[in-house]
């Protein structure tokens, strides 16, 4: 049963930190009813599986009969077949999930043995445990004290009939004995039932606690995926509230940036949706700004296409072929001055960067001397797609704009340049950009769930990322009922 239950929990509980209510969120999760009926189908077939490969613990006891006792010792116990023709999940408005198992039944093997003050007999035999029950509800706490967790609220199991057939028995005397068999078996059902799911329930609370809400995303960031407030619950659907912060790796200092509300259009075609928030990008841009990821050289032995040296500026900037006669390597350092702003707009992402390049002559002695320097003004647009559960971003050049900053070659037209340097970004820049692009960023853990046909849609200040969803169940970790 709390294998159902984990799979139910898993899709409620993404990641679980504090649960204090804070500011607006940087992504938002909807988990649709959609949702939820995939993972009852999936949590009933793992049900059934896992029920089939069970081994319970013997019974042993007594019951009273007329002056003495009927001892007993069941053993050996073994489901053969589980049926569940009837389960529902739904959603309480404001409260949890309830999971309803209706009609069920199961077929056990067992080894039984009793003993009275007159007779005793062993041997093997059959129950058939039909028109069970169960009714659970799993909510979160209603108040922001402690850290966010899920509870088995109530839980009720009417057990049904217990048929009981003892192999190459009968006669008056056995079925006497089998309705002193059938109670200890039906007190059983009764009395382990809600425990046991209980137990699940918390088996899955710590389960959803350990996992690190903070994924890497690279060397340099990180990013904080845990709630920022209670999980919403509707009668549709389920919002949970994430902090969607990335930080640089190991300095969680606060973002210079404000999240802005935003909602998730009402939507039920797919089991998830993923929203990501402006917010969550520009927060982004100034982990990578702190870092220093935006900053970069190019030099003659790292340039792809073509020898970078004094001789291409010469002809447009005479004083630079004072230097030498014999051209010298030269060598562009570019340097990011301001934090990227990111802008989402419907069907637009885009960034714009302002900057710097200083272009160096790299002399005999290995020493270099500044020629110029330029200011950059840069508008760039990001495609995006998911790869290996992750959002991955492909970065294009729109413009770019180049302004004289300082000069140690005396005054020239930028302009004559832009062609050049243009170049350059395209050939060098770009790429280099790309490829740490190609890294992506990891999306919010759903423990042994792979997003399968995403689709991406860009509208005014999120992204969002409508995907159905796929449970892996063979690369789950084993646990124990």
């Amino acid at each position: 049963m709390r294998k159902m239950l984990k799979i139910c929990c898993s899709l409620l509980l993404l990641s679980l930190l504090s649960g204090l209510l804070s500011a607006n969120p940087g992504v938002k999760v909807r988990i649709t009813q959609k949702g939820l009926e995939y993972a009852r189908e999936v949590g009933l077939e793992i049900l059934k599986q896992n029920m089939e490969k069970e081994h319970f613990p013997d019974l042993t006891g007594h019951e009273k009969f007329g002056l003495g006792n009927v001892k007993y010792n069941i053993s050996r116990i073994h489901v053969t077949a589980v049926e569940l023709p009837s389960a529902s999940i739904s959603l309480l408005s404001g409260s949890g999930i309830k999971l309803v198992i209706g009609n069920a039944s199961l077929t056990i093997d067992m080894n039984w043995n009793i003993r009275t003050w007159m007779f005793k007999d062993s041997g093997r035999g059959t129950v058939h445990i039909s028109k069970v029950f169960v009714t659970a509800i799993l909510s979160t706490p209603l108040d922001n004290a402690g850290p966010t967790s899920i509870a088995l609220t109530s839980c009720q199991t009417t057990p049904g009939d217990v048929d009981i057939k003892l192999n190459g028995k009968t006669g008056f005397l056995y079925n006497f004995f089998i309705k002193y068999l059938k109670k200890p078996i039906h007190r059983s059902l009764v009395t382990n039932s809600c425990p046991n799911i209980r137990a699940g329930i918390q088996l899955i609370d710590g389960d959803l606690r350990s996992p690190n809400a903070i994924r890497q995303i690279d060397d340099l960031a990180e990013v904080d995926y845990s709630l920022s407030g209670l999980p919403a619950v509707f009668q549709t659907f389920i919002d949970l509230d994430l902090k969607g912060i990335v930080f640089p790796a190991g300095n969680h200092t606060d973002s210079p940036y404000m999240a802005a509300s935003f909602t998730i259009p009402d939507q039920s075609d797919s089991m998830l949706y993923l929203a990501f928030s402006e917010y969550f990008f520009q927060s982004s841009s100034f982990a990578y700004y702190t870092t220093g990821a935006f900053n970069m050289t190019i030099a003659e032995e790292t340039c792809s296409y073509f020898n970078i040296n004094t001789e291409i500026f010469s002809s447009i900037i005479p004083e630079v072929a004072k230097y030498s006669i014999t051209p010298y390597p030269v060598m562009l350092k570019l340097m990011s001055t301001e934090i990227p702003t990111i802008s989402l707009q419907q069907d637009s992402f885009t960034a714009e960067i302002q900057g710097s390049v200083e272009v160096l002559a790299i002399l005999p002695d290995s020493t270099t001397q500044s020629l110029f320097t330029l200011n950059i003004a840069a508008n760039t647009s990001i495609s995006l797609n998911i790869f290996d559960q992750k959002l991955m971003g492909l970065l294009c050049l729109n413009r770019i704009q180049f302004s004289l900053a300082h000069s140690n070659v005396g005054s020239f037209e930028v302009l004559l340049l832009e062609n050049i340097l243009s170049y350059i970004f395209q050939t060098e820049v770009i790429p280099s950009a790309n490829a740490k692009l190609s890294k992506g960023f990891p999306l919010p853990s759903l423990a042994n769930v792979t997003l399968t046909r995403p689709h991406i849609t860009i509208v005014q200040g999120y992204v969002l990322i409508s995907t159905d969803a796929h449970y892996n169940h063979y690369r789950r970790r084993k646990t124990t009922c």
